[in-house]
């Protein structure tokens, strides 16, 4: 388990020189149109963290469905995102093959964030990211994701603050990481909010 000041800090090391988080020929998306809730998402994702389990095994710890598509009632990209734990993600060779043989491509590699990957499938479309078991980060998307589901008001407050930084950031030609970022002052309130309720901040 992560030390609660790890949960509770938003690390966000710089990209090494000369290094890429993205493999070559992948990059920042420019596509991210947000819809409406839809309950096939559910759908979607028990597919997905099957077909994940049959390939991996026990290697795959856990499988969560996080992300905006895990909030009922939350607009989003229909885009699935899944937290795969494994044992070590800086060990490709452990997971990787078995999961692009069920249609998965590796597309972020961040050894210096908590050994963090990323693989996407097309169809039906999800972001897979692969962390360790003592990642805090996969502590965090489950505090935010259930914090949404029993607090509408701050679900309302992050849906409207995702449709205005999708609208912002196609009007600007931006990509994905720029609208990430308009959203980021919003999401680190909630957060504190959802911290302080759980003890892991003070008031």
């Amino acid at each position: 388990m992560p030390h609660p000041n790890d949960i509770v800090t938003f690390h966000e090391p710089p990209v090494p020189e000369g290094q890429s988080p993205y493999v070559p020929g992948a990059g920042p998306s420019l596509n991210f149109d947000i819809v409406e809730w839809t309950d096939t998402w559910s759908d979607q994702f028990q597919l997905l963290a099957k077909q994940i389990e049959d390939v991996l095994g026990w290697r795959a710890l856990v499988i969560e469905h996080v992300g905006s598509t895990s909030v009922p009632g939350l607009p989003a990209k229909p885009i699935i995102d899944i937290d795969l734990i494994v044992a070590d993600p800086n060990d490709e060779a452990s997971y990787v093959p078995a999961l692009e043989r069920a249609g998965f491509e590796l597309r972020v590699r961040e050894p210096w964030w908590f050994g963090h990957r990323v693989l996407r499938r097309l169809e039906p479309a999800c972001h897979l990211h692969v962390f360790g078991y003592d990642s805090p980060e996969v502590v965090k998307h489950r505090i935010f994701r259930d914090w949404l589901r029993a607090n509408p008001d701050d679900r309302a407050l992050y849906a409207d603050t995702k449709r205005e930084a999708a609208a912002l950031s196609r009007a600007a030609g931006e990509h994905s990481m720029q609208y990430n970022a308009r959203k980021e002052h919003v999401i680190k309130e909630i957060y504190r909010k959802a911290f302080i309720a759980t003890g892991l901040l003070k008031a």
